[in-house]
């Protein structure tokens, strides 16, 4: 005859004779997040960093204008806050188009306090 789940001590409640370990908790850590900023030169046009804000950070017209214009007023302007690969991948394009434009746009990271 067949066993019942109350004849052998280590058989679970559900009668299929295997326990589960309690569950843990983790903790998951969000990643540190990379500010990547523009710089001023008296260069490079503020037509090429809007597009630049527009096309690579997907910035909106308005929020693109307005960080070209801090780039332009304080020397420096955040583009955007990201994962640090995702961060490094921007300033590569954005290095990249200057580049092929001939412009010294200076694109650089930084850790977010």
């Amino acid at each position: 005859m067949g066993r019942s789940a109350s004849d052998h001590p280590s058989d679970n409640q559900d009668g299929t004779g295997i326990k589960t370990a309690p569950r843990t908790r983790l903790r998951l850590t969000p990643p540190v997040l990379w500010k990547v900023i523009l710089h001023n030169d008296d260069y490079t046009t503020r037509d090429f960093v809007v597009m630049v804000l527009r096309n690579v950070f997907r910035k909106p017209e308005a929020e693109a204008v307005r960080i070209m214009m801090d780039v332009h007023r304080r020397g420096t302007g955040v583009a955007g806050v990201y994962p640090f690969d995702v961060a490094d991948t921007k300033v590569a394009q954005v290095r990249a188009l200057a580049e092929a434009r001939e412009f010294p746009l200076l694109c650089t990271l930084e850790p977010e306090a």
